[in-house]
């Protein structure tokens, strides 16, 4: 029973083969010595360059941001008056809750 599992495992280990008799085995090293310099590379580049232009983005994209609250707030201290052109809220009949849309915001429509 025994020389049995001793034939399976030996089947199963792996074989030293020289990688210049099989094109495929040398193709294969071949591979894994360009594959390390290559992903060293592109952590650097993910490092040295993604992650502070995602930085440079975000700080960009609060700062207009915090503009346009500004902008809003000042534009709603400052109270504008919204022109009601003819052309405009055209009503065959009024709506049952009221006379403007039913997502009006008086705060950000006119």
């Amino acid at each position: 029973m025994a020389s049995r599992f001793a034939h399976v495992a030996k089947r199963f280990a792996s074989t030293n083969v020289a990688a210049s008799s099989n094109p495929w085995l040398a193709e294969r090293v071949v591979t894994k010595e360009h594959a390390g310099p290559a992903a060293e590379t592109w952590r650097k580049i993910s490092i040295y360059v993604c992650i502070p232009a995602l930085i440079a983005a975000s700080a960009n994209a609060y700062n207009l941001y915090t503009r346009h609250q500004a902008h809003l707030e000042h534009e709603r201290h400052e109270g504008h008056e919204a022109v009601k052109y003819p052309y405009m809220r055209l009503r065959a009949k009024a709506f049952p809750w009221g006379d403007d849309s039913l997502f009006f915001n008086p705060d950000v429509n006119m």
